[in-house]
């Protein structure tokens, strides 16, 4: 038994909890258990209150400066996790991974240029880009026989024409969980570098990699991914404070650097809230037991969904993730067309999942599962589900 309880169950209703507030809009009913926005159902770890609590006792939330220990918490973090050393000056926070996104692509991404994304992959990517107005050019993963993914260069070069400025990296994937091998990357970075396209690696899972699997940051894998990148970190899924918005960036390539900042602080989004920096610096200095504990119950739920499924569901094939909370799930045995898959899980077994075509339309026949609950809630899930393909007429 751990220090931690992550068997605990928090009722999370009156928080204004998006993935509760928002279940009637999104999905028609509220009566469903919420498996989808991506956060955890864990308890946001002690020793992170603790260190927001010593702050409000002193009751006066006036202008502050970035305390002395933001960014050697950071760069230390990294070093030690990641093995990358991080220059002071490269760092610079950011109102949000996603805002970041659409900062980023006004400031690099001309309005009549492009940029790349490779489906099924988190949703704003191209949302954001579409939103700002610019054209979003397709490079979906290639699926492999064994139902992972990999990436196909061969379309890139493909697709990729003179006016694609950007490409937009999740290192590590989401919705599929997976942690880019060196070899991809590189090679990734050479074909960028080459075509002067700027790599965007949104790399917010990159503290948890599961088992044994290592992340690495792009921008280490060559001087030609150093040049050409832009790196957008958080504490915010690994310790579940979303809510405090503790984005930050990293850029080596003095140019590239120059051009964002410079935005950035023209515009003062650079200026971190005093929660942001003090949640920072108590999860990365502090975090670490918590981190450990937290992924090895990570680890046992999807056990416990990939044998309950090989047990009791075969006809769903769960992608065992080797980063995150997230499990990509195969649907396509079941038979359904994509709006009775969705029906089935929302009006038969009262979950709310994401949907896996919001991913791309190659994520049709899949759901998004998050496992980033109590293990109770996860049997409950799956039983839910059970009964409800249970009583589907035959095919």
């Amino acid at each position: 038994m751990g220090k931690y309880d992550f068997d605990k169950i928090i009722d999370r209703r009156g928080t204004d909890a998006v993935k509760l507030e928002v279940l009637r809009e999104c999905y028609g009913r509220a009566d469903l258990l919420p498996l989808w926005v991506a956060d955890m159902d864990f308890e946001t770890p002690s020793f992170i209150t603790a260190a927001l609590q010593r702050r409000l006792e002193h009751s006066l939330f006036g202008y502050t400066i970035e305390p002395a220990e933001y960014r050697p918490a950071i760069i230390q973090w990294i070093a030690s996790h990641h093995e990358w050393e991080v220059k002071s000056e490269w760092l610079a926070y950011i109102p949000g991974i996603v805002k970041g996104i659409g900062m980023a692509i006004n400031v690099f991404v001309k309005e009549d240029e492009k940029v790349i994304i490779q489906p099924p992959v988190y949703h704003p990517f191209r949302l954001t880009s579409q939103g700002n107005g610019r054209e979003v050019v397709y490079n979906p993963l290639h699926e492999n026989e064994d139902g992972s993914y990999s990436m196909d260069f061969d379309n890139l070069e493909a697709v990729a024409d003179e006016k694609c400025r950007m490409l937009i990296l999740s290192n590590p994937h989401n919705p599929a969980g997976i942690v880019w091998d060196r070899e991809t990357l590189v090679r990734l970075a050479d074909f960028c570098y080459r075509r002067h396209i700027l790599v965007l690696s949104d790399e917010i899972h990159c503290d948890m990699a599961l088992w044994d699997n290592k992340h690495i940051p792009f921008a280490t894998v060559s001087k030609e991914a150093s040049a050409c990148s832009i790196t957008f970190g958080a504490p915010s899924k690994t310790f579940n404070i979303a809510g405090i918005v503790s984005s930050y960036a990293i850029v080596p390539d003095d140019d590239i650097r120059h051009r964002f900042f410079t935005w950035l602080k023209a515009n003062e989004l650079d200026d971190p809230t005093f929660f942001a920096t003090i949640a920072t610096v108590a999860a990365f200095c502090e975090g670490e037991p918590w981190r450990r504990e937290m992924l090895r119950y990570v680890e046992g739920n999807i056990d416990y969904v990939i044998d309950y499924c090989a047990n009791h569901l075969p006809q769903i094939k769960p992608l065992r993730p080797q980063a995150s909370f997230l499990v990509w799930l195969d649907c396509r045995g079941l038979k359904l067309e994509h709006e009775e898959l969705v029906s089935l899980f929302v009006e038969k077994a009262r979950l709310a999942l994401n949907d896996g075509e919001t991913f791309g339309v190659e994520g049709r026949g899949f759901m998004r599962l998050n496992v980033a609950t109590p293990r109770s809630v996860i049997k409950q899930a799956l039983e839910q589900l059970r009964h409800a393909i249970y009583r589907l007429p035959p095919v």
